[in-house]
Parts: C-alpha cells; sequence; structure tokens
C-alpha cells in the first residue's frame, strides 16, 4: 500500500503528467477528478477517480465532485493530534498529503466571452476550497498551485527539503492565489453589474522585482505587475533599476510610446519630461531632444522608441544619463556603456516601445486610495479640435499641436508646452498658477538659447484669464490648443484673433495631479 497520497486537479494542465509520474516514483498514491483524471489515465498514469474516495458521484454537471468529508477530512486532520487520528481512522478517511490545484480558467474565459452563463460556470468552488484547506493545514500538507513549482516541489521531496519552511512557502502563495482569484471575479462582477465602482476594489499585483530600496534608503520597495507585463515587456542588460527608475522610466515610456512607429525620443527629469522630439531618425530625434533642456538631461531617463545602436549610444554618452530604455538594443551599443558603472539600461526586446493599456488608474492617499478610468489622449483629439480664431494652423502646425498637446497631457499640471518643428522647445510643469507655467518655460527657453518663435503651445487645461495668451504672443507663438470650457473663453479668443494666433478647443481636458 502506497505511504502518501496525493490529489491532483488542475485547469492548467502543462507539466502535470510529469509531474504525476514523478510522485507515483517516490511512492504517491494519485487521486484525480475529471479531465485530470483522464489526461493522467491516457499517459499511464496510474491514477484513481475521486468518485471512488468519496464514494459518491460528481453531481450538477461537475458543481460537487470534491466538496466531501472524504476529500477534505483527509487534507485537513492534523497527523500530530491522536484524536484526529483515531477520528479519520473510525470513518475510512485516508490522508491527503499533498493538494496540486490550479483552478478554472475564468479570466481567460471573460476575455472570450460575454456569455454571462459560461462565466458563472467558469467560476471555481471544489478547487479554492480543497487550496484553502491544505494551505490551513500546511503542517502536514504541500500545496501545489503554480505550474511552475513542479519541479521545485520534486527536487524537495528526494532530497528531504520538505520542511515546514518550504510548506510554508507554498502555503503563502496558495492563499495568494485564491485571493487573486477571488477579487478578480469580484472585480468583474462590479465592472458588470456597477460600473467597475463597487463597495470593495482589488488591486492584485505579482512581484515582479525588489528594488534596491524605495523612494528613499530607509525605506523597502518593489515592482507589482499586471498581467506580467513587466516579465513580458522589461530586460535588465545593465544596472539595477531602483524605485524612483521606474516612475521615471513610467513617464519617458508614457510620452515617446504616444507617437505610434514614429522615431521619437523623450527624456525624463524626476518624473517631468525635459526633452522630446521627433525626427527623421532616433539619432535625430534625440539630437533635437537634448537642446531644449541639456542641463536637466544630466542624469535623467533617456526613452528610445526604436533600437538604440552604436551611432546613438555615442551621442548618448557624451553626457551621464542615468537610464536608457529602448525598444531594443544592439551589441554594439551596449559595449559602448561598458566601462559606465553608474548607467543602468533596460529594453522590451520589441520593435517599438509598448504600453500595457490599463483600463483603470489609481493614486494613494493618507488612509486610502482614488480610483478612476484611465485617462487616454485619443488618436483624433487634436484632428477633431475646433478652430475657433479666425487664423487656422500654419502648414505643420496641427503636427506640433499634437505633439504638444499629449506631452502637456502626460505631464503634471498646471502644464503648457512649446513645440516647433516636432521637438519640444519649452515646458512649464506642475506649476500653480497656467500663466506661471508659461512664463517659466518661456524663461527656461532664454535661458537654454532656445528660439520658440513660432512655436506651437498646448494646455491640458483651459486657459482661465488672457494673460497666457499675452504672454504667448510676445514670445512669437502661432497656434494654440487647449480644452475649452472656461466661463473666460471668449476673452480667450478675442485674445487670440487680436494677436492673429491660431486657436484650437479640444473640449477634452486632461489633468494630470
Amino acid at each position: 500500500m502506497n505511504s502518501y497520497r496525493a490529489l491532483i486537479s488542475v485547469s492548467d494542465k502543462i507539466g502535470v503528467v510529469d509531474f504525476a509520474k514523478s510522485l507515483e516514483e517516490l511512492g504517491y498514491e494519485i487521486v484525480s477528478t475529471g479531465g485530470t483524471f483522464k489526461l493522467l489515465q491516457d499517459e499511464g498514469v496510474k491514477a484513481i477517480e475521486i468518485s471512488e474516495v468519496t464514494k459518491f458521484p460528481e453531481m450538477f454537471d461537475g458543481r460537487v465532485k470534491t466538496l466531501n468529508p472524504y476529500i477534505h477530512g483527509g487534507i485537513l486532520h492534523r497527523r500530530d493530534l491522536p484524536l484526529h487520528v483515531e477520528t479519520a481512522k473510525e470513518h475510512g478517511i485516508t490522508g491527503i498529503d499533498l493538494v496540486c490545484v490550479n483552478l478554472y480558467p475564468f479570466k481567460e474565459t471573460i476575455s472570450k466571452t460575454d456569455d454571462f452563463d459560461e462565466i458563472i460556470e467558469n467560476i471555481d468552488i471544489g478547487g479554492p476550497a480543497m487550496v484553502r484547506s491544505a494551505a490551513k493545514n500546511f503542517n502536514d500538507v504541500l500545496v501545489v498551485t503554480d505550474v511552475n513549482d513542479y519541479e521545485l516541489v520534486i527536487a524537495a521531496l528526494k532530497n528531504g527539503k520538505n520542511s515546514l519552511e518550504f510548506r510554508r512557502d507554498l502555503m503563502i502563495k496558495a492563499y495568494e492565489h485564491t485571493a487573486s482569484y477571488d477579487s478578480m471575479i469580484a472585480n468583474y462582477m462590479n465592472r458588470r453589474f456597477n460600473g467597475g465602482f463597487g463597495e470593495k476594489q482589488f488591486i492584485v499585483g505579482s512581484k515582479a522585482f525588489d528594488t534596491r530600496y524605495g523612494e528613499n534608503p530607509h525605506q523597502k520597495g518593489a515592482l507589482y505587475e499586471f498581467d506580467y507585463f513587466f516579465s513580458n515587456n522589461f530586460k535588465t542588460l545593465k544596472g539595477e533599476a531602483s524605485f524612483n527608475n521606474m516612475t521615471d522610466i513610467n513617464g519617458a515610456l508614457k510620452i515617446a510610446a504616444s507617437f505610434g512607429d514614429t522615431p521619437a525620443v523623450s527624456i525624463i527629469k524626476h518624473a517631468n519630461p525635459c526633452g522630446f522630439a521627433i525626427g527623421d531618425d532616433l539619432f535625430d530625434a534625440y539630437e533635437k531632444a537634448l537642446k531644449c533642456d541639456p542641463v536637466s538631461a544630466y542624469g535623467g531617463v533617456v526613452a528610445i522608441n526604436g533600437k538604440l545602436d552604436e551611432k546613438l549610444a555615442n551621442k548618448i554618452n557624451e553626457i551621464f544619463v542615468e537610464v536608457i530604455i529602448a525598444a531594443n538594443v544592439d551589441d554594439d551599443a551596449l559595449a559602448v556603456f561598458e566601462k559606465k558603472k553608474r548607467i543602468k539600461i533596460f529594453t522590451q526586446e520589441s520593435r517599438y516601445l509598448v504600453l500595457s493599456d490599463d483600463e483603470y488608474d489609481f493614486k494613494h492617499v493618507d488612509g486610502g486610495f482614488v480610483y478612476q478610468q484611465s485617462d487616454k489622449v485619443i488618436d483624433d483629439e487634436v484632428k477633431n479640435a475646433k478652430c475657433v480664431s479666425k487664423r487656422e494652423a500654419y502648414k505643420g502646425g496641427l503636427e506640433d499641436l499634437e505633439i504638444a498637446y499629449k506631452i502637456a497631457s502626460l505631464t503634471k499640471s498646471n502644464c503648457v508646452v512649446y513645440v516647433k518643428e516636432s521637438a519640444m522647445v519649452a515646458i512649464g510643469m506642475g506649476m500653480t498658477s497656467r500663466v506661471d507655467a508659461a512664463k517659466c518655460a518661456l524663461a527656461k527657453a532664454k535661458e537654454m538659447g532656445v528660439e520658440v518663435f513660432g512655436a506651437a503651445m498646448a494646455s491640458e487645461a483651459f486657459f482661465p484669464f488672457r494673460d497666457s495668451i499675452d504672454e504667448a504672443a510676445k514670445a512669437g507663438i502661432r497656434c494654440i490648443i487647449e480644452p475649452g470650457g472656461s466661463i473666460r473663453d471668449d476673452d480667450i479668443i478675442k485674445a487670440a484673433d487680436e494677436h492673429d494666433i491660431a486657436l484650437y478647443f479640444s473640449g477634452v481636458r486632461h489633468f494630470l495631479h
């Protein structure tokens, strides 16, 4: 008679046959259900069907099959308590020493169908119950919920490493598994029936990696991801990403990736853009982006919407930048930075930079978090903007307005952005007054020796007074885009006409606080 018993019931059947065969070799009797049982039997595993253990048939189209004292008693009774052992023996309950379960594919189901009946049937009941039972009794039972842990578990059993600490780690992972599963179901139901804003909101991420520390050395930090986004789209080529690096990379990526397959480069410092351009190629784009504010670019983050090659690497290497994130990087480019210890280089290993397109956004506030639908700039937002002035934009002006508008929408409010010939030439962000943002941007451009005359200007929210338009006119701005919607819109339009400036209203505000 076998010394141990394992219960295997999985939706994701990758690797399960080899896992079951390895358990058999170690003396485990295999108990299984439904499709898993059939697969194991077909592959030569001497599994027994769960109904032989429960002495009860599966019923209600499989809704009830493992919710049975012979199963949960076998999992939950404590082997160190004589009364538990005696009770199990009295009722003919055989111990289950390993539970290998992964759950009905709820996420896959909701991604492929809107049929509510089918969705309901893909809510697992018995699986989470078995996982929670096994996790609760981790002192005696191994609980395996991750296909990537099969080899680890077999190695532990073979090498005498099946320690309490090992089982405890699997227990934690099991509760993470069921908690995230239930959270996904609750969130889905709230999105379907409550507009996404129910009484509870669950934010679940998987750890991608630990950061060296948080924003400061006395804080711990880590990056958590949705749907394996960083696991699939973030590879370290040099250095180690810090907490602050990741927030800066986020800002740089969002801007550089907002322009499709164009050769775009953005430069970020402390989460704020200090350079951006679209060029004839990436080298040209970087040169133009750097001109905006080369002082702030020192120690900044550069995002490259394409390949980092040797020529561009040598150009970037003329100053110190802390981080480069590129769609892809060739070996010759990487070699350029080999002796630079402080630089960090990451890639998405894709043709162009990609974004996750998260549906929702949230921000911590003291005591909780605010949660919202993600803000997005629609591709045709500028094209569909209404010209409210007598003059229309100059040739190429709409393209410059679109660049300025997208940058403004992705930058801390209050924000004003100036773009000329596809390159950002000035920016004022995070100011308490919109006219201060406009003036600050122009003052910085003058200090940097950057020509603003003839540029396009964008604001992420309406101008409350005409003073910003008057300042723009003094600087030689030729066209402006803003959402409109102020009670003083007529004054703003009048000011634009007085200065012969093309003015467009998009009708959409893009505050970023």
